[in-house]
């Protein structure tokens, strides 16, 4: 077995957003590389099925809008584990979509940031509260291009995916002189189950911006995600990586 294969032996991984789409691919590469893998959803039923399917892997259901919850679900691992080496944070929502500004309800812009930023915000700071004693851990959330550029149609999306890169780049800052990382990845149109569910004018309108005129894939998200979390990405952190087709200008 390749050292590539194995890079992740004995670490202990965190994905939330784990029941379907990037988090559940996420997971399965991470696993397949050797970590323990511990998945994270509020749709119990789905992510019963995605830990089932990994070999090796435990669940819990946690709302990642819940205070109360996120930190009951790190503690849990840490007592279970001993340890927390990486968190992917997939979890988020689109919410309202080939709407203007001013058609979106202030709930529904709400309910997009609970998920989006505020969600990301706790992961990010549990996380790093049990990763710092070690001095070690690679933390990564999901950004968007629409958090750089502003998808038309997508304000709730776009404006709470804006504050990811943001608390990317602060949160990074705050550990540059430990041994932790944390960065963020702002993909273009993925073809995933969140991305299915939208408007076909708003796919339509994403996928027109990207010069490779395509979708981009799990697998290639999948790679770049690892590699972000593996030992080898030491002197990298606070940074925005963009998986866009040619999309992102910068």
């Amino acid at each position: 077995m390749s050292r590539e294969a194995k890079r992740f032996e004995g670490q202990v991984a965190v994905v939330t957003g784990a029941a379907d789409g990037i988090g559940r691919h996420v997971a399965e590469r991470l696993a397949g590389e050797g970590a323990k893998v511990v998945l994270l959803d509020r749709d119990d039923e789905r992510l019963e099925v995605s830990a089932t399917g990994i070999p090796g892997a435990s669940s819990q259901v946690v709302d990642i809008c819940d205070d109360t919850a996120v930190c009951a679900a790190f503690d849990a691992i840490m007592a279970g584990h001993g340890r927390i080496d990486i968190v992917v944070n997939c979890a988020g929502i689109v919410g309202p979509n080939a709407r203007r500004v001013t058609e979106v309800e202030v709930a529904e812009f709400d309910d997009v940031y609970a998920v989006n930023l505020r969600g990301s915000f706790l992961v990010t700071k549990y996380a790093l509260r049990h990763m710092e004693g070690r001095n070690y851990g690679r933390i990564l959330l999901f950004a968007s291009i629409a958090g750089k550029e502003g998808n038309a149609g997508m304000v709730a999306y776009s404006a709470t995916k804006a504050g990811v890169i943001g608390l990317a780049k602060s949160a990074g800052k705050d550990f540059a002189e430990t041994g932790i990382t944390v960065n963020a990845i702002a993909p273009a149109v993925i073809r995933t189950g969140m991305v299915e569910a939208l408007d076909q004018w708003q796919v339509d309108y994403m996928t027109g911006k990207i010069p490779m005129k395509r979708c981009g894939t799990l697998d290639e998200v999948t790679a770049l995600a690892c590699w972000i979390v593996s030992p080898e990405a030491s002197f990298t952190t606070g940074a925005v990586f963009d998986l866009s087709g040619g999309r992102a200008t910068y």
